[in-house]
């Protein structure tokens, strides 16, 4: 996520903007959003009141700050304990939350947020410690912006889009570390456009007009921390809260916390939205994927996604007792990408240049870029379809339109010259051009001291069967596209946190990551790729490319980044920011610097209603456990039908 940024951003938003509602200001009812209509009497009747789901080994919880964090293992838990300003919907769109009004008068530059005043900070024994008022949210903000007590995280937003952000981070950033912690909101208050008229009135001033500013509200960096806490906990105490420690306003505590076992969310009494439909508790496990259907055959899990042979062995068999039960789950928001990593180093440390200097290599990126046949790999998530996990574009499909209706995306494969899909082959693949880079990468390589095969380091976490068997195809997916002469794909492992045992230290040579929207416009995603921008969130913590040595690599670079800084200038026509964009996309794809990998499209059994769930391309809300409809019986194939036909009606 950023660079210059005070040019970035904003846009007047064309009226057929995938997902994004209440534009210019959304007057709500005094709730935050009742629940849909058809929950009815009966069907709460057989609702599930203690949910038991799952999340996988390698995406546990790491930190219980919402503002500290933009990784979605965090997120998935913390949406329920802190509330936003505004929620989404399941249909995407937004409705009140803590604000039960909001809008803008004068298009987008400045927004007002009219707030309840019924919302408490409660800590994990439900103690009322404070009300939730605007102050907390012009903590939260000065927080944010505040380079040394919280780095860069959750800032390319604000920068962009908040007036005098920008220049208030890099006063912070100027400033001893010691000096910047001790600082209170007064500075950031002469200098940053956000003001707190009363109480309850919560005013933005952007730094340009951002029509879609309100979609923002639903991400990490626009949630409130109370400044009684960050006295209780002490200033460099903070970040590292635990689920003990830390305040809530959300629906839920997470009242345990038992790494790389289980969490526990206790429903909050405290929650101010009473008409909300809620769980008692929610249990979420770790478990490997291979014994996801053992744990719904012994009924101790409410929904389960299928491994390929789980999968193999209901859909294969007529009489399987749980083939009627089959349904394929909705697109998760998430863009998977392969990121490479130009500044990779060895377990000692020192730098792994046989890696480095290959991967500066364009031929050699291009090779896997066209080379690997990703059909046995997607087939591990979705083996009946395949190809609906096919990924193409970096940009989430579904996430923006031009005016005239054309998804995003599909104008970026339209520039990419790529072939409409025929539902058996994989767009890009083409194995002739693949074999042509790879001659010229082993050529111009080998003149360069290159040795191959090249050792190409992979990470997965160490005791998951799935994650160990999906590798496995991946890199006879290598194999066999890219030839055992020319790279030799490594499996390895770490015990528990990627992010600290292998992406800090940079030891993998590239990971596969899926990025969510935290908005609702292109920037969020291609922001993060570009040289030199300290929110980038790619590039600073996995490519590393501000490291790389590489003078073709980096000039490179640059052009694509002077792109997306010049798409970003664009706000008075939409379509031609979303052009520009797609430019900027294009240009990142065609010289590999990422490759797009997947989808996450699977098959489930379960007893939730995936359509009753809040739902959007952008934010960090939509594992949110609030007002789903669900059943103590698993749902047949033939009402997920009548699911998926209802939420398309909407």
């Amino acid at each position: 996520m950023k660079k210059t940024v005070a040019q970035i951003t904003a846009l007047t938003m064309a009226a057929a903007m995938a997902l994004t509602a209440c534009g210019t200001g959304g007057k709500g009812t005094e709730n935050g959003g009742a629940a849909d209509s058809s929950q009815t009497a009966d069907s709460d009747k057989n609702a599930i009141k203690d949910l038991v789901t799952y999340e996988a080994p390698n995406r546990e919880q790491e930190g219980f700050f919402i503002l500290n964090t933009e990784k979605a293992n965090d997120l998935n838990v913390l949406c329920n304990l802190y509330a936003p300003l505004l929620e989404v919907d399941e249909n995407g769109k937004l409705r009140p939350a803590v604000a039960k009004e909001w809008g803008t008068e004068d298009g987008g530059l400045t927004w007002t947020f009219k707030l309840r005043d019924d919302v408490k900070w409660v800590d994990i024994n439900g103690n009322v410690k404070a009300d939730c008022t605007a102050q907390d949210w012009i903590t939260a903000m000065e927080w944010v912006l505040n380079f040394h007590k919280n780095g860069s995280q959750n800032t390319s937003m604000p920068l962009a889009l908040i007036k005098g952000a920008q220049d208030y981070y890099n006063y912070t950033k100027s400033l001893p570390e010691a000096e910047a912690k001790a600082l209170d909101t007064s500075k950031m208050l002469e200098m940053v456009g956000i003001e707190a008229p009363d109480d309850y009135t919560l005013v933005y001033h952007c730094a340009v007009n951002a029509p879609y500013f309100d979609t923002v509200c639903t991400s990490a960096c626009m949630y409130p921390v109370s400044q009684a806490l960050i006295d209780e906990l002490g200033v460099d105490n903070v970040n590292g809260m635990t689920n003990e420690t830390m305040w809530y306003t959300g629906p839920y505590f997470e009242t345990t916390f038992t790494m790389n076992n289980e969490k526990i969310l206790t429903r909050n009494e405290n929650y101010y939205d009473k008409d909300a439909k809620l769980f008692d508790t929610v249990t979420v496990r770790m478990v490997d994927g291979t014994q996801l259907y053992q744990l719904w055959q012994n009924g101790e899990l409410d929904n389960i996604a299928l491994a390929e042979a789980d999968l193999r062995t209901i859909y294969n068999d007529d009489n399987n007792q749980w083939k009627p039960y089959l349904s394929e789950t909705r697109p998760k928001k998430f863009s998977y990408q392969m990121h490479f990593n130009f500044d990779k180093r060895k377990e000692d440390g020192t730098p792994d240049e046989n890696w480095n200097k290959a991967v500066a290599n364009e031929a050699f990126r291009l090779s896997w870029y066209y080379g690997l046949n990703l059909t046995n790999y997607w087939s591990r998530t979705n083996f009946i379809e395949p190809l609906h996990c096919e990924n193409v574009a970096y940009t989430m499909k579904g996430l923006l339109y031009f005016s005239d209706g054309t998804d995003y995306t599909e104008r970026v494969e339209e520039k990419l010259g790529l072939p409409a899909s025929d539902g058996t082959n994989p767009r890009r693949y083409d194995a002739a051009k693949s074999a042509e880079y790879k001659k010229q990468a082993m050529e111009e390589l080998s003149a360069k001291g290159v040795t191959f095969p090249v050792q190409v380091d992979y990470y997965i976490i160490a005791g998951d069967q799935n994650a160990l068997d999906k590798a496995t195809v991946l890199k006879q997916t290598f194999a066999e596209g890219l030839g055992e002469d020319f790279v030799n794909l490594n499996i390895k492992t770490f015990v528990s946190s990627q992010s600290k045992e292998v992406v800090q230290p940079a030891l993998g040579s590239f990971y596969i990551n899926g990025w969510g929207a935290d908005y609702g416009d292109p920037a969020n995603f291609i922001d993060q790729e570009r040289y030199g921008y300290d929110a980038a969130y790619y590039s600073n913590n996995y490519s590393r490319i501000n490291n790389a040595t590489d003078e073709d690599l980096i000039a490179s670079y640059k052009e694509f980044s002077a792109l997306a800084e010049a798409a970003g200038a664009i706000y008075d026509d939409t379509d031609k920011r979303y052009e520009a964009y797609a430019d900027a996309e294009v240009y990142l794809l065609q010289h590999a610097f990422t490759i797009p990998m997947e989808y996450e499209v699977q098959w489930q059994l379960t007893k939730i209603n995936d359509y009753s769930k809040m739902n959007a391309m952008y934010g960090a809300q939509n594992y949110t456990y609030k007002n789903w409809q669900t059943s103590v019986d698993a749902y047949t194939t033939e009402q997920y039908k009548e699911f998926q036909s209802a939420g398309k009606a909407k």
